[in-house]
C-alpha cells in the first residue's frame, strides 16, 4: 500500500499536485481542507467547531482533525493507498496517523514536501483567493498568520518523518507538470 504525506506550506500547490498524483497512482485523496469544508457546509458538529478556528487562521485542534480524517479514510476500505494532503500538521497528529495506519496493517511510505519561498506563497494565495472566492485567501493578515502557523507549528512534523528516513523535499517552483515530474521521481524512490 502506497501512503504519502504531501507536505508544504499554504499555497505550495498540494491540492493541485494531489489531483494529478491520485490519477497516476490510484490513491484515495484525504485532504483535511476538503474534509473540513464538507463538514462545515454540512453543518456537522465537528465542522462548526473547525470553522471557528479556521476563520481565525488557526490550526484546528488534533482531536477534531483526527476524528474527521479517520471517518473519511474508513469510507474507503479497498483503497490501494492514500495521499494525505494537509495532514498531519503537528507531531501529535503524525503519531496518531501512524497508530491509525498500524491498525489497518499499513504505514506511511514517505513524506514529500513541496518547498516554496514565502513571497511566492503570498502571491499564489492572493491569486487563489481572487479565483476561488475563498475569504481566507483574500486577507493578507490571515495569509501571513497561516504561513506563520505553518512555520511555527506544522514545519516540525518534517523532523518526525526525517527521523524515520521518510522525508523528501521537492522544489515547488516551476510549471505544474515540472513539479509533478519531480514528485513522481520522488515517489518512485519510496515505492
Amino acid at each position: 500500500m502506497l501512503n504519502i504525506v504531501l507536505f508544504g506550506p499554504p499555497g505550495a500547490g498540494k491540492g493541485t499536485q494531489s489531483e494529478k498524483l491520485i490519477h497516476e497512482y490510484h490513491l484515495v485523496h484525504l485532504s483535511t481542507g476538503d474534509i473540513f469544508r464538507a463538514n462545515i457546509k454540512g453543518g456537522t458538529e465537528l465542522g462548526n467547531k473547525a470553522k471557528q478556528f479556521m476563520d481565525q487562521g488557526q490550526l484546528v485542534p488534533d482531536e477534531i482533525t483526527i476524528g474527521m480524517l479517520e471517518s473519511e479514510a474508513n469510507k474507503h476500505p479497498d483503497a490501494k493507498g492514500y495521499i494525505f494532503d494537509g495532514f498531519p500538521r503537528t507531531p501529535a497528529q503524525a503519531e496518531a496517523l501512524d497508530s491509525f495506519l498500524i491498525s489497518k496493517e499499513t504505514s506511511i511510505s514517505g513524506m514529500i514536501a513541496l518547498e516554496v519561498e514565502e513571497e511566492e506563497l503570498r502571491t499564489r494565495l492572493m491569486i487563489r483567493g481572487k479565483d476561488s472566492g475563498r475569504p481566507d485567501d483574500q486577507d493578507t493578515a490571515i495569509i501571513q498568520k497561516r504561513i506563520d502557523v505553518y512555520k511555527n507549528e506544522t514545519e516540525p512534523v518534517r523532523d518526525f518523518y526525517k527521523a524515520q528516513n521518510k522525508y523528501t523535499g521537492v522544489n515547488g517552483i516551476g510549471s505544474i507538470n515540472e513539479i509533478f515530474d519531480r514528485l513522481c521521481a520522488a515517489i518512485e524512490t519510496i515505492k
